[in-house]
C-alpha cells in the first residue's frame, strides 16, 4: 500500500492542479458575458493601485518577520538583510516545486555561517506561524458552519510550535542526524584520517528558547495586510458595507491557507481561487468574484515581482 501511495505522490498535486482549473475555467465559461461587461472607473484603477502598495508592503513586512524568527535562534542577522532575501527568493515560488525559495533562504542563511539545522528549521517555522495566523484571522471574522474545525486546527499549530513540543522533536532529529552521519564516518573511515570535530557549537541554537509570540504577531499583521488587499480589489465592482469586510477576510484568509498547504499549483494559484469563490459565492455574484480573484491573482504577482525588482535594482547600484 505504501508503495502505491508512493507512486501515485508525485501525480496528486497535477490532479488538484487540474480539479482546481477545470472548476476555474466552468465559471468563466458560465459568465463571461457578465465579467466582460464589467468597466472599472478611475476610482477603481486608485483602489487597485493601493491594493497593490498594501500587498507589497504585507511581503516586505513578512521579510521583517523572518528576520526576527532568524533572531529567535540567536542569528546574528540584521531585519533589512532578511527583508532584501525575503524579497528576492520569493519569487521563485512559482516554479515547479513550490520550494525553491525555502532553498534560497537557506542557502544565504548558511551562506552566513549558520548551520543547515537552524536555516532550514527558520525557513520551516515561519509557514506554521502564517496557517496559525489565518486561522486566526479566520475564526475572527468567521460566519461559516465549520469554526469548531478551524478552531482545532488552530489549537494543534499554535500547539505545535511550543517548545515544550517542538524541541523534543528537533533533539531527536539531532539524534538521528548523528548517528546517520556517525555510521556513515564508520563505513569510510581512513585509519590515516583523525576523526572529524565535533558538531558545530551554533547547533546549541537549535531549539526555541520561548514561544515565538511575537513573530506570530508578526505574521497576524502579514495575513491582514494581505487580506486588506484583497478586499481593496472588490471596490472597483462593489460598494462594501462595513459588516461585509469581515466575511472577505475570513474568507481570504481560509482560501490564502488552503493555498499554502494543499499540494496544487506553484504559489497556490487556482487553489486560493476556487476555494475564495467557493465561500464568498452567496454574497457576491460570480462576474464580480471572478473579477477580483482575477484581479488580486495579478496584483500578487506584479508585488512579488516588483519586490524582487526592487533589490536586485539595488544590489547592483
Amino acid at each position: 500500500m505504501k508503495k502505491i501511495l508512493s507512486r501515485l505522490k508525485p501525480y496528486l498535486r497535477w490532479v488538484i492542479l487540474g480539479g482546481t482549473l477545470f472548476f476555474l475555467a466552468k465559471a468563466l465559461k458560465d459568465n463571461w458575458r457578465e465579467v466582460a461587461a464589467i468597466r472599472i472607473e478611475p476610482a477603481g484603477w486608485a483602489a487597485l493601485t493601493l491594493a497593490l502598495g498594501v500587498t507589497l508592503l504585507a511581503h516586505i513586512w513578512s521579510g521583517w518577520v523572518w528576520g526576527w524568527i532568524l533572531q529567535t535562534f540567536k542569528q546574528p542577522v540584521s531585519n533589512v538583510w532578511a527583508v532584501m532575501v525575503y524579497l528576492k527568493t520569493n519569487i521563485a515560488k512559482y516554479l515547479p516545486g513550490n520550494v525553491w525559495h525555502f532553498y534560497g533562504r537557506i542557502k544565504a542563511v548558511t551562506g552566513l555561517g549558520a548551520s543547515l539545522g537552524v536555516a532550514t528549521l527558520s525557513v520551516l517555522l515561519e509557514p506554521l506561524l502564517m496557517a496559525a495566523a489565518a486561522l486566526l484571522i479566520a475564526l475572527i471574522g468567521s460566519q461559516q458552519l465549520n469554526w469548531g474545525l478551524q478552531l482545532l486546527a488552530l489549537v494543534a499549530v499554535l500547539g505545535g510550535i511550543h517548545p515544550r513540543v517542538l524541541n523534543p522533536i528537533l533533539d531527536y532529529l539531532k539524534r538521528v542526524k548523528g548517528k546517520v552521519s556517525k555510521s556513515t564516518r564508520s563505513e569510510t573511515a581512513d585509519p590515516s584520517v583523525t576523526e572529524a570535530p565535533p558538531e558545530n557549537a551554533q547547533e546549541a541554537s537549535y531549539q526555541l528558547k520561548r514561544y515565538p509570540l511575537v513573530p506570530l504577531l508578526g505574521e497576524v499583521g502579514f495575513v491582514g495586510l494581505r487580506g486588506v488587499g484583497f478586499v481593496l480589489t472588490f471596490l472597483p465592482f462593489v460598494n462594501l458595507s462595513a459588516d461585509q469586510v469581515p466575511s472577505i477576510m475570513s474568507a481570504f484568509s481560509l482560501a490564502w491557507l488552503l493555498g499554502l498547504v494543499i499540494p496544487g499549483a506553484p504559489g497556490g494559484i487556482g487553489v486560493f481561487e476556487a476555494t475564495a469563490l467557493a465561500l464568498l459565492d452567496r454574497q457576491f455574484s460570480s462576474a464580480i468574484l471572478l473579477s477580483a480573484v482575477a484581479l488580486y491573482r495579478l496584483i500578487s504577482v506584479i508585488a512579488e515581482a516588483a519586490g524582487a525588482g526592487l533589490v536586485w535594482l539595488d544590489e547592483r547600484r
